[in-house]
């Protein structure tokens, strides 16, 4: 239970890709962490492949202070996330505050769209790299992009990499870095 009184707050919307909603949500929760699922409203959601999340409440009804980390998965949730001045309010906050944002995939648009990847190094899906670059971060092809507080991720093929990282990262096992995770354990890059 490396994760016993750490909260995680993981973002939903229509369309998001199942399995980055997911497997974060378990693998999280069996690491010890309260996790919640917060949408624009409270409802129930429909992932890209028909599997349904339920919000515990609307983004409105948190605060980030009352949290260590919020996850955001891919699809195409990310684009209607972005609209939502609380959702970039909220994200914008947690990473000011020095918590940890965790973006995979089509993601990394809401942290683009809250102004916080300029001078960041990161990675995404391949296809909104350049969004990416022309918002000030640095692109790199990496299972797993860890840099201070921002943990990112390309695809549903990185999530272990992907929850590993954010588990090393909220259970204080070091500094975030950038490093490509692949073959390697947490405890290996994290000093």
């Amino acid at each position: 239970m490396e994760l016993k009184g750490k909260k995680v707050l993981i973002l939903a919307d229509d369309l998001y890709e199942d399995l980055e909603l997911w497997y974060p949500r378990i693998r999280l929760t069996e690491a010890g962490a309260l996790v919640k699922v917060a949408g624009i409203e409270k409802r129930t959601y429909n992932g890209k492949h028909g599997y349904p999340v339920e919000a515990d409440d609307k983004i409105s009804a948190y605060d980030p202070k009352d949290f260590d980390c919020v996850v955001i998965p891919g699809g195409y949730a990310p684009d209607k996330l972005r609209r939502s001045k609380t959702v970039l309010n909220f994200v914008k906050r947690m990473h000011d505050d020095g918590k940890v944002v965790a973006a995979i995939c089509h993601a990394a648009w809401v942290p683009i769209s809250a102004d916080i990847v300029k001078g960041r190094t990161m990675t995404c899906f391949f296809g909104i790299k350049d969004d990416l670059v022309n918002a000030g971060a640095k692109y790199v092809d990496q299972s797993v992009v860890c840099d201070d507080n921002i943990v990112s991720s390309r695809t549903p093929d990185d999530l272990p990499d992907f929850c590993r990282a954010i588990i090393a990262l909220l259970a204080g096992k070091g500094e975030c870095q950038t490093v490509t995770m692949g073959a390697m354990e947490a405890s290996d890059v994290y000093i």
